[in-house]
């Protein structure tokens, strides 16, 4: 038991969990924020009454669902700006570099 709690101490084992489920909460909240605000706006100007996600065309037997990947293309910036701005406003960025 001592040489695993030595583990989790000098591996940052607890700081990789604490980021593992705050990132997957911030994952949660941008992809909320993209799809409940930034499509629905977005869907007024382009003239989609459903938002964003739905904006689609046919080609013969296919849909193609191109606003459903403007949305996800959204959120991943949305996440990594957070992401990054997040980093270097902590400092964390400092973190792994030798003295």
């Amino acid at each position: 038991m001592k040489g695993f709690l030595e583990f989790i101490r000098e591996k940052g084992v607890v700081g990789l969990a604490v980021g593992f489920i705050l990132g997957g909460a911030i994952s949660k909240l941008v992809a909320s924020f993209v799809s409940d605000i930034i499509n629905p706006v977005l869907g007024i100007f382009l003239g989609l009454a459903k938002g964003l996600e739905t904006a689609s065309f046919i080609i013969g037997p296919a849909k193609i669902l191109y606003g459903h990947f403007i949305s996800t293309s959204i959120d991943f910036i949305v996440i990594a700006v957070v992401v990054y701005f997040g980093v270097k406003k902590l400092g964390l960025d400092k973190l792994d570099k030798k003295k």
